[in-house]
């Protein structure tokens, strides 16, 4: 789906108008920029609406209707669950476990790059938040490199973007990311949603016009 067709799932559900919703749902996929297939999808997560999409967008939005939208679920119903047939919502650590680098070489970059942000609790602890939830150093690829440090922080807590050249970047990233079919459609399952398979399949939300 693109964001249009979610937006227009979002109307549906909570009334109001398209761009109410746009700003939201083109940034869930934003990453489509990165990587042109599913693994681009690390932001459909919870951790991903918990951390980096409500403190852009707040906890609420107000629509054209003056009605009050809770960010968090219309992500999750209106989004998330849509890409993957409504079946289930991935976690960050599906995505983590496709992902394969040598850890201690990955691990001392990691260490280097995160050790200009390490003055600033917040932004520290946010970058650190992949390794919280995964216990995978690798984790932190998603959070330690160019685009999330020029295109997420800023947005989050109004920082400068750094004009440097980056040692990691997304492609270092999805580069390392097996592709898994469950990052498509929700045909097949995620680790996290193993106890699925076998289950009849729901089908797809169709395609808005």
């Amino acid at each position: 789906m693109n964001p249009r067709q979610h937006c227009r799932i979002s109307v549906r559900r909570w009334g109001g108008a398209e761009s109410d919703y746009y700003p939201i749902h083109e940034f869930i996929d934003s990453t489509k920029t990165l990587c042109a297939d599913g693994r681009h999808r690390v932001l459909h997560t919870h951790w991903a609406v918990q951390h980096v999409v409500v403190p852009i967008f707040g906890h609420t939005i107000v629509n054209s209707d003056g009605k009050h939208v809770d960010v968090k679920d219309m992500c999750e119903r209106d989004h998330l669950l849509a890409d993957y047939g409504n079946r289930f919502i991935p976690t960050l650590a599906d995505f983590v476990s496709a992902i394969n680098v040598e850890e201690p070489e990955t691990r001392k970059a990691l260490e280097r790059f995160h050790s200009d942000f390490a003055g600033d609790p917040a932004i520290s602890e946010l970058l650190l938040s992949p390794l919280a939830v995964t216990g995978k150093v690798r984790s932190l690829l998603v959070t330690h490199n160019s685009w999330f440090i020029n295109a997420v922080l800023p947005r989050i807590f109004g920082t400068a973007p750094a004009i440097t050249d980056f040692p990691i970047v997304p492609a270092d990233l999805f580069n390392a990311m097996d592709f898994k079919p469950w990052m498509d459609n929700g045909l097949a399952c995620p680790p996290s949603a193993r106890q699925l398979d076998g289950m009849r399949v729901t089908p797809r939300l169709r395609s808005v016009q």
